[in-house]
């Protein structure tokens, strides 16, 4: 298997892809959300004007320049999440994975993780059981059971077969209920 014309080894640092853990403490560890998200790339070995450039735009895209100063753990699960991406993002990848990025979150820290989501440019890939965050977020899908995909296509056409998503312990998305199941 390659990545962006790489083989995919199970070791090795690979700064092209980011990854947005599921918890957001696993991720943050630092005495500030300034220093959390330059962390990436100053271990990247970038001059310290880039890494505070760097810094400053991933805090800027995120919404969370506010909170630059402001100590991780004292933070919202909401705001704790949207620092980790951040993070992610100031070390600039080309492919950002999300490891259940709705889990814990608010309604109002799960609409502004949406939106934001609905509105990048990278390029991503979300891990979720939030069938209806991966009916906003996503334009396409794949259903994997047992480490083997099962399905994959449009969200809406592999999510609306009922029996395809009871078969591998899901359910249709409540969205779709209103509209008629698809046979398979």
């Amino acid at each position: 298997m390659h990545l962006f014309g790489t083989p995919v080894h199970t070791r090795g640092f690979r700064p092209e892809i980011g990854l947005v853990m599921q918890n957001p403490d696993d991720q943050l560890f630092c005495a500030s959300v300034r220093h959390d998200v330059a962390f990436g790339p100053q271990n990247l070995g970038l001059p310290p004007e880039q890494v505070r450039a760097r810094t400053e735009e991933a805090l800027a895209l995120t919404g969370t320049t506010d909170l630059a100063d402001r100590v991780p753990h004292h933070l919202s699960g909401g705001q704790r999440r949207m620092v980790s991406v951040a993070a992610v993002l100031a070390l600039r990848p080309r492919l950002v994975v999300y490891d259940e990025p709705t889990a814990s979150l608010d309604l109002r820290a799960r609409r502004r993780l949406v939106d934001f989501l609905r509105t990048s440019t990278h390029t991503l890939l979300v891990a979720s059981h939030d069938l209806e965050f991966v009916l906003e977020v996503c334009d396409r899908v794949a259903v994997v059971d047992a480490g083997r995909v099962v399905a994959e296509g449009e969200p809406c056409a592999v999510m609306g077969r009922d029996r395809l998503m009871q078969a591998h312990g899901l359910e249709r998305p409540a969205s779709l209920a209103t509209r008629p199941p698809i046979e398979g």
